[in-house]
Parts: structure tokens; sequence; C-alpha cells
């Protein structure tokens, strides 16, 4: 039997050996034929905590690791290139700068 593999962006790596990975796929409506997108999650088994948020990696089917986890981190693929920090706007000021001015 193949084990299936598929290629997704980390979107939480905050567990121990354990990341989220979202994959994006378009399907077709059977009878409609109109064409959307379908997004779904799997958690990975990550041995050596490589992958962080961000990340284009390669997932591969294995053996239940736990109740959730049937899948294992095969290799990243694209690293990611940094992060968005938002921050609450409060006329340019972070949320810091916007307690001080109160006091």
């Amino acid at each position: 039997m193949a084990r299936r593999t598929l290629i997704g962006v980390v979107t939480s790596a905050k567990r121990d050996k354990t990341i989220t990975v979202t994959v994006t796929s378009r399907e077709t409506h059977p009878l409609y034929g109109k064409q959307y997108t379908v997004t779904r999650k799997y958690t990975a088994h990550d041995e050596t905590n490589e992958a962080g948020e961000g990340d284009k990696v390669q997932i591969e089917e294995a053996r239940p690791i736990s109740k959730t986890k049937s899948f294992t981190l095969v290799k990243v693929i694209e690293k990611s290139r940094g992060s968005i920090k938002l921050k609450d706007e409060v006329s340019g000021e972070t949320k810091e700068e916007a307690k001080e001015d109160d006091k």
C-alpha cells in the first residue's frame, strides 16, 4: 500500500514534537462544475522540532502515533521568511506606549 504524501503550510509549532499542517486544495463540484478551495488541518509528528510556523513542508501517512497524529514530517521544503507581528494601532503606537500615555 502506498503512503499518502501531502504538501502544506505549518500553522502551529507550539507543541513538543508535533506540528499542525494546513493543506489547501482546489476541488470541483460534481454537479455544478464550480471550483472551490478546501482547507484541511493535519497534526504531524516532528521528531527534531525542525519545522516552524509558516514553513512549507511535506508530510507522509504513517501508523497512528497518538489519538490525532497519523502523519510524520518528511522534509521542510521552504523555510518561512519571517513572521508578521501585528500591533494594536492607536495612532501608530503599540499597546505598551498607549498604556504609558494613559497614566
